[in-house]
């Protein structure tokens, strides 16, 4: 793909939470004419303001576009985008390409791509991976699967809003499964901190010290490196909320079962995300599992009233 062809495509950003929002951001810097669409009229005029342009509804945006990029929370969201009522596959042309970052399930993965694919269009299906400060920096890992030609119409795109881009096959549904292998992990370690942290409270022990010396010692993890801080500053606002491991925990046992497989680590760790929702924390920053586990055990975490 030359510089000069990448610099003028029409893309569309239907999402513009924390990650699209970034995202939609840096395709703008790389030179594309990008539309953004939110359900969110504020997160609209916002990105407008920003010098994109904004749309109401998916199958506004989409019209013209050469690339749809679908930032959304799940699978529903996402055939609801594509195939909903005034949706992105009424109006998105001929041999266009559809990206979708939601994590889902490989096996919904895979009926979107064939649903969409049997009208002409592409599906890419690709994960994203980094937090919200890399979206804006265009340096998210992106794992992502399908056919040639969906990468080929997505290249543009995926050069502006990745650092690593990870080709993990030529169907849709492979991006999905290697993602929901990072989820499984990511969630684990979120609950192992959250459990180690307040463990460490109940001990008596100085939790900032904790904190200093596992992130050099081997129990560290990149997960307890990012989201204990929050429990050090008491500070929960949601980078990442406690509902997306409930949801995304719980497509791993949906997997798992149907495969027979056992999963009875991160089966716990669902266990201790779904606690914490009900607890009142689920749209709360992940790193409330330790909020959960202070409040069960009667432990003072820095915050506390």
């Amino acid at each position: 793909m030359s510089a000069s062809t990448s610099q003028n495509q029409r893309i569309a950003v239907i999402g513009l939470g924390s990650m699209g929002f970034g995202m939609a951001t840096s395709l703008k810097r790389a030179g594309h004419a990008v539309t953004g669409c939110d359900v969110s009229a504020d997160a609209v005029a916002r990105f407008v303001k920003d010098g994109g342009a904004g749309a109401s509804t998916p199958a506004e945006a989409a019209k013209g576009a050469d690339i749809v990029v679908s930032v959304v929370v799940n699978a529903a969201q996402t055939e609801t985008i594509l195939f909903g009522k005034d949706g992105a596959a009424e109006t998105l042309p001929k041999d266009s390409v559809f990206l979708s970052s939601a994590t889902m399930d490989p096996d919904v993965a895979r009926r979107l791509a064939k649903q969409l694919e049997a009208t002409g269009r592409h599906y890419l299906d690709a994960p994203i991976s980094g937090g919200a400060q890399r979206a804006a920096q265009g340096e998210l890992t992106i794992l992502a699967s399908g056919s040639p030609a969906a990468f080929a119409k997505a290249r543009p795109a995926l050069d502006a809003m990745a650092a690593k881009l990870y080709e993990l096959g030529d169907a849709a549904g492979q991006g999905a499964a290697f993602k929901m292998i990072n989820q499984l992990l990511a969630g684990v370690h979120i609950a192992a901190a959250s459990e180690a942290m307040a463990f460490a409270a109940k001990q008596g022990l100085d939790i900032r010290k904790v904190y200093e010396v596992i992130t050099a010692s081997a129990g560290n993890s990149w997960m307890f490196e990012n989201r204990m801080p929050h429990v050090l500053d008491g500070d929960y606002t949601p980078r990442s909320a406690v509902e997306i491991f409930v949801k995304d925990l719980g497509i791993i046992q949906d997997m798992a079962r149907s495969a027979r497989f056992p999963v009875p680590v991160s089966a716990a760790a669902l266990q201790m995300f779904l606690m914490t929702s009900a607890a009142g924390m689920g749209r709360d920053d992940d790193a409330s599992v330790a909020r959960m586990y202070a409040q069960v055990t009667g432990v003072k975490l820095p915050g506390d009233k």
